[in-house]
């Protein structure tokens, strides 16, 4: 590993270093779901919780027009789309910005999401792997987004065949869902492991579930909904950081987050 690609993946995943988990904070939905709840107006949303994330995953089109130029949280930019909540096979998608944009945007490092067993499977493990030649090349890091087969469950057996696939490709960190016997997930993937936040859940057990990660290996947390869709989003990202970070229990992190909407 380059000592820039280095660099950069420890400024997205702080905790890397400082042995703590990391903490960063997904807005990418629009590129597929459109005008998300809570996301109407992103600049709105997003700016009062930029203190409070490690690093930014979002697409390059609400980075140049919601983010203000002064931002110094690292970005992880979306390079992959190609379809909308309106296909019943999410699978088909292709790596749509170039890394030379990705540098130009002053990204830290880019996301991709390949779909295991899914119909596109090929088309996005080969895209994947392309971009992992280019990205490396200016020593840019690449996070594999992992996602299965409409059919498949979410288990231990499918979500560590993606990871470990995207490992052996080459990714230098993985996003994917928590599962039962998550640690067993970690050890096979031989890079840094973080977990998506999925659809909102209530508070107390998203606090549960980044807790739950982190006890398990997990290098962090890549939240979104269940960060800006809470009843107050600043005190969430706080709470999720609470957990994340600081090592504070998910019980007493609600409990500060409940006192803090009195």
């Amino acid at each position: 590993m380059s000592w820039g690609l280095s660099n950069r993946l420890n400024r997205v995943l702080p905790g890397l270093a400082s042995g703590t988990g990391s903490v960063m904070f997904a807005i990418d939905h629009g590129y597929f779901m459109g005008p998300t709840t809570g996301l109407e107006d992103p600049k709105k949303t997003i700016v009062p919780l930029l203190p409070h994330g490690d690093s930014l995953m979002l697409t390059r089109g609400i980075l140049k027009s919601c983010i203000p130029k002064e931002c110094k949280l690292p970005i992880v930019l979306r390079v992959s789309s190609g379809n909308s909540i309106l296909n019943d096979d999410m699978s088909n998608e292709k790596l749509c910005v170039s890394t030379e944009d990705a540098i130009r945007l002053n990204a830290s490092a880019v996301a991709f999401s390949i779909y295991v067993g899914a119909e596109y499977e090929h088309q996005t493990l080969v895209e994947f792997s392309k971009l992992i030649n280019e990205a490396h090349r200016y020593g840019i890091p690449v996070l594999a987004v992992t996602a299965v087969g409409k059919n498949m469950d979410r288990d231990l057996r499918y979500l560590s065949l993606a990871s470990r696939i995207a490992a052996e490709l080459g990714a230098d960190m993985i996003k994917t869902y928590y599962c039962e016997d998550f640690s067993r997930l970690v050890n096979v993937c031989h890079v840094p492991v973080v977990i998506a936040g999925g659809k909102k859940i209530p508070e107390a057990d998203a606090l549960q579930l980044a807790h739950n990660a982190i006890s398990d290996g997990a290098a962090g947390v890549d939240m979104g909904r269940n960060i800006f869709q809470a009843e107050s989003p600043s005190d969430m990202i706080q709470a999720v950081r609470s957990v994340v970070v600081e090592g504070v229990s998910p019980e007493d992190a609600y409990k500060n987050y409940k006192s803090s909407l009195r």
